[in-house]
């Protein structure tokens, strides 16, 4: 007895095609969901400071930055960065005098936009898609490229968005009326 060869015809593959689009979509759900809970539930605390050592730069002087929420754009070491006034005391900031300071490199650890102070949270919402709880209406810090947000606040975590790295974080020292910039974080590596 010879065993029976059984060819696989055209008729076997129409009755199967259904496998090809199934897997598919089984695949492009599963990464998804695997990809929509990294970015929501994937975000790294900015934790304890760690800056390299750098060249002290005047930033600005103290009095350019008379009220809370108050802006500077610096460069320092190569990346762009913004110093803010704001109301209260943040890991890694600097108090002088009762009043704070924080300074964060401006490039989005996402992949590597320019970030913008946004102050209304309506503009948040519409153009970010992002609520921020009513504890945390206060300026943010958005990336207009893939509307990732930054809480200045919280020592620049990530709070939404594809970024999932905190902004690093410039070291500040006052120098007389003036604020300078003597060390950063080291910069991610982007896609985090």
């Amino acid at each position: 007895m010879r065993p029976s060869s059984k060819k696989f015809t055209r008729r076997d593959l129409l009755e199967r095609w259904w496998v090809v689009p199934v897997a598919g979509t089984l695949g492009a759900f599963g990464y998804m969901g695997w990809y929509a809970s990294r970015v929501t539930f994937g975000k790294e605390g900015a934790g304890e400071p760690d800056f390299l050592p750098g060249e002290a730069v005047r930033v600005a002087a103290r009095s350019d930055l008379a009220a809370e929420w108050a802006q500077v754009e610096f460069t320092y070491a190569g990346r762009p960065c913004v110093l803010l006034r704001v109301p209260e005391p943040v890991p890694g900031g600097l108090s002088e005098d009762g009043v704070h300071y924080v300074a964060y490199s401006r490039v989005c650890t996402h992949l590597g936009c320019p970030v913008n102070l946004v102050r209304d949270p309506e503009v948040l919402a519409f153009a970010y898609n992002y609520r921020p709880p009513a504890q945390d209406r206060h300026p943010q810090l958005g990336c207009p490229c893939h509307y990732s947000v930054f809480d200045p606040l919280r020592a620049g975590e990530a709070v939404f968005g594809k970024a999932n790295g905190p902004l690093p974080r410039v070291r500040l020292e006052a120098r007389g009326g003036n604020l300078s910039a003597t060390g950063i974080e080291p910069a991610p590596a982007l896609g985090g």
